[in-house]
């Protein structure tokens, strides 16, 4: 038996892969013996017992027969073209959760890169002057689009060119909100950014 769930494939079922392909096509005929494991294994360049292994599996598919002293029949295209089928479905999806596993990691890191740069501007904020880098409040007007919706989705600094620092609500702020963070009526938001990016940033919640 295999697992769907892992991109690297034994040597033993790549060969039973194969050789249940070559049956599919007819290149081997049902009914036809194949040659011993020893003429096998010098073929695909493994050992015998990886080809011992490689037929068990399609013993068990009932694509051949394993007869011990008159040696390996082929009994079922059909099955071959069933086995072909099946492997190929599992490692289409083995595929697509690693890439989507890839994906989530690299989500990941781009979530925290913009946690730790965000992190810095609001350090920088604290510690430097203030005539260098000074945060613009700016109030959500009512039944703004952005409301119900995130920083991320939003794309609020590829849009605006605006860096989000925090959210004041009433007494309360929250620094560094992140892309999942998403806007409330009545949010006040402190924004980073040269005065155009500020006239960006108001037309952008505004829908305009």
């Amino acid at each position: 038996m295999y697992s769907t769930g892992q991109i690297t494939t034994a040597r033993y079922l790549k060969i039973a892969v194969d050789l249940a392909a070559r049956i599919a096509s007819g290149e081997i005929p049902e009914r036809e013996r194949l040659k011993g494991r020893s003429v096998l294994s010098s073929e695909y360049g493994v050992s015998s017992e990886t080809i011992r292994r490689a037929m068990s599996i399609l013993c068990d598919k009932k694509v051949v027969e394993v007869n011990i002293g008159s040696g390996i029949t082929v009994l079922s295209r059909e099955k071959a073209v069933e086995f072909v089928k099946s492997f190929k479905n599992g490692e289409s999806i083995a595929e697509m959760n690693s890439a989507l596993s890839s994906l989530f990691e690299k989500r990941k890191a781009l979530d925290e890169e913009i946690s730790s740069t965000t992190g810095r501007i609001i350090d920088m904020y604290k510690y430097m002057r203030s005539d260098l880098i000074t945060p613009v409040e700016i109030v959500l007007p009512e039944g703004s689009h952005v409301i119900g919706r995130s920083i991320g989705a939003l794309e609020v600094w590829h849009n605006t060119g605006a860096t989000v620092i925090g959210i004041l609500q009433g007494n309360q702020i929250i620094i560094s909100p992140g892309p999942y963070y998403e806007f409330t009526p009545g949010d006040r938001v402190l924004i980073v950014g040269d005065e155009s990016v500020i006239e960006r940033f108001n037309l952008f919640i505004r829908g305009a």
